[in-house]
């Protein structure tokens, strides 16, 4: 699968553009903030139906103007598809498939898949679990398309159960035949889940181990685990023995909206506190790598693979280690962007592969 054309429309700082890719690599160079990355959002916008850095829509209309197009045609399996999302100010996302509306945004998750890397990923290890649990919902999600569906029960059943509670606190009466209800139906739901959460982190763990092994040439022992309250008790249980702490609350405290990944590194010892700068990143690479291999094994075909300031990041060893994983033609179509054209150009001469440059400069790309 490769991305042939993307098309953009007053989305963030570009006016329009259109460029044409190669199947290989392609790279946005450019100064700091002239509009790089923007080009890669453009891409994940069309394969995941939503921008990788900001949730809110409207705000990547550019300014000035009321709506945003982002248009791209895919090439799978010499198959073309056209997928287009535009926004106008106060109505709702249009997504298209070949001109035809679909009528579900979840219809279209993991159709093609993309894996990006980026600055921003450093939240996965600093801040707090919910950041760990996206992560592994976004890869899920790209390889089974009821999972988002049940995800999205768990949290209607969720959101009922916390506002129950919130109006005993003010009533100071619980209605437990409607709470045991929701007990089950949340159960019901979350054992799910925790099922498939369980399963992919039985198949993602050795393959993030190999990467980490690779990346590092094995120079220091790191640990991923899964971390979920249903390990050790039935979720009925957890619900009921954590009932009275609930009500002081106002919400659900325990359940597997609190599950989380543990990322350690020298035989136990947290990755946030006692892990250097580089041992974190190579993690994190590690971490979207093992996604990218999980994806490919899952859907038979090779995702995009979209690499934000990636070589600004890494040392000189481990920008090679990465390039020699290209050269060995494990990836498919990447994007990535640099602020050294002349960069770009040696690493992939070095390695041999064909590499597509497109100067930003200001919202306008020459090629």
């Amino acid at each position: 699968m490769w991305l042939k054309q993307l098309s953009v429309l007053n989305f963030k700082n570009y006016s329009e553009t259109s460029l044409e890719f190669l199947p290989e690599v392609n790279a946005f160079t450019g100064n700091n903030g002239v509009g790089k990355t923007n080009l890669l959002d453009a891409i994940h916008y069309l394969s995941l139906c939503k921008s990788y850095f900001n949730p809110i829509d409207s705000q990547h209309i550019k300014s000035g103007n009321d709506w945003f197009m982002v248009q791209g045609e895919f090439d799978k399996e010499s198959n073309s598809d056209v997928i287009s999302c535009s926004l106008k100010k106060n109505q709702k996302k249009q997504f298209k498939k070949n001109k035809k509306d679909y009528p579900r945004l979840a219809d279209h998750i993991g159709l093609f898949p993309l894996v990006m890397i980026s600055p921003n990923d450093s939240i996965i290890i600093t801040d707090g679990s919910e950041e760990r649990r996206k992560f592994v919902d976004n890869v899920i999600s790209q390889t089974d398309n009821k999972y988002l569906d049940t995800l999205i029960i768990y949290n209607k059943f969720l959101a009922q159960r916390n506002s129950l509670l919130k109006q005993a606190r003010q009533s100071n009466v619980l209605d437990l035949g409607l709470i045991e209800i929701l007990n089950f139906q949340l159960e019901e739901v979350g054992n799910i889940i925790f099922a498939k959460r369980r399963t992919f982190m039985e198949e993602f763990q050795p393959e993030f181990d190999r990467h980490y092994e690779f990346l590092t040439e094995d120079a220091e022992s790191v640990q991923l685990r899964y971390e979920s309250p249903l390990m050790s008790d039935s979720f009925l249980n957890i619900l009921a023995k954590n009932l009275e702490r609930d009500r002081i609350l106002e919400r659900t405290s325990q359940g597997i909206h609190k599950d989380d990944l543990i990322f350690t590194i020298h035989g136990g010892m947290p990755l946030k506190k006692f892990g250097s700068q580089g041992q974190q990143k190579s993690f994190l690479i590690a971490l979207k790598l093992a996604q990218y291999s999980y994806l490919q094994q899952k859907k038979g075909f090779k995702p995009l693979l979209l690499l934000d300031d990636i070589f600004d990041k890494l040392d000189d060893r481990r920008t090679h280690k990465l390039m020699q994983m290209v050269s060995d033609d494990d990836f498919g179509q990447i994007f990535l962007t640099d602020t050294d054209s002349k960069r770009i150009q040696r690493i992939f001469d070095e390695i041999n592969r064909p590499v597509r440059i497109f100067g930003i400069e200001g919202g306008q790309v020459n090629v």
